[in-house]
Order: structure tokens, then C-alpha cells, then sequence
């Protein structure tokens, strides 16, 4: 139950998105997990109140314009409060230039969305997800189609299971 505060009630701040990010006790509402390709995006939906997420799709990238009216269109129907951009980074968690990239991608799709962006460590996420999927004995043509969008579920699962706690500053992206 919430306390209360004097500046509006529960049900007012549970309608704001914007609250939600910034009180951990009124996080509820869905978020998207983007595991970033140049080619391809895979695409997760999770749930922050149930804790889960399952992968949406693979989007294969087409223009900077269609791919901006994809994700407004994708956020507006899921009705996203936030979505969560994987960053790629090294073993040793040093950052790379493709997570120069990632977050240059954060940074367009918050403005293009208008939703806000967290980026979370995707270490390993496409490996596993190969591993799920050639255990599924699919083949490579089918792997393929499944292999980004099941990564991006691995990494918003993963997410989830930290207490929803990644990485709001974009950092230098130059």
C-alpha cells in the first residue's frame, strides 16, 4: 500500500509511466528489450509487475524513417513505459564500439518513442540463445529467424530478475 504523501494518490501516479521509473514501488506497466543489430533488432516484451518477458519478433531494419514509425507504432500499442537496450560489452565489461552503437540507438529510439531507455550488460545472450534454440533442433534458417528476439528475451528476463535496475545515463556516444 502506499503511503501517503500529500502530492496525489496512487491511482494518478499509476497512470503517469513517469512515476514508475522514478518510484520503484509503483513500477508496474510493459517494457521492451532490444537486443540492437545494424541488420536486425531483436524485439522482447516484458511485464514488470509479473516479471516475465517473451520474445516479439525479430525487426529487420529498413530505414532510419520506417524503422522510427516501427517502434513509436510497437510502443504505443504495447503501451511501453520503458524500454531496455542491451549493451554489448567486452569480457572484462569494457564497453565496445558496438556499444558506442547501442546507445546511439538508445538515444534516437527515446526520441523517436518518446519512451524512455535503459541499457542493460547483454554479455552471452546470443550465445545462449543459440544454445536454446540448437537444443530445439531447429534448423539454421529457422535458428535464425528466432535467434535475436529469443536474445532479447534472454536479456530482459535477465533484467527483470535484477530488480529492473540498468543503466539510465546514454554515456558518451560521441
Amino acid at each position: 500500500m502506499k503511503a501517503e504523501s500529500g502530492k496525489g494518490n496512487a491511482e494518478s501516479d499509476d497512470a503517469n509511466p513517469q512515476s514508475a521509473i522514478r518510484n520503484p514501488q509503483l513500477q508496474r506497466g510493459r517494457i521492451g528489450g532490444i537486443d540492437y543489430g545494424t541488420v536486425r533488432i531483436g524485439v522482447a516484451i516484458g511485464d514488470l509487475e509479473v516479471g516475465m518477458a517473451s520474445p516479439h519478433e525479430n525487426y529487420n531494419r529498413r530505414s532510419e524513417r520506417l524503422d522510427g514509425e516501427y517502434f513509436a507504432t510497437l510502443a504505443r500499442e504495447e503501451r511501453l513505459i520503458r524500454w531496455v537496450v542491451g549493451l554489448p560489452v567486452h569480457l572484462d565489461g569494457g564497453e565496445s564500439q558496438k556499444s558506442l552503437e547501442a546507445r546511439r540507438f538508445g538515444k534516437w529510439l527515446a526520441e523517436k518513442t518518446g519512451v524512455p531507455v535503459e541499457f542493460f550488460d547483454e554479455r552471452y545472450t546470443s550465445s545462449q540463445a543459440e544454445e536454446i534454440l540448437q537444443a530445439a533442433n531447429l534448423t539454421s534458417k529457422r535458428r535464425k529467424a528466432r535467434l535475436d528476439a529469443l536474445a532479447a528475451q534472454i536479456m530482459l528476463t535477465a533484467y527483470l530478475e535484477s530488480g529492473a535496475k540498468g543503466q539510465t545515463d546514454p554515456g558518451s556516444i560521441g
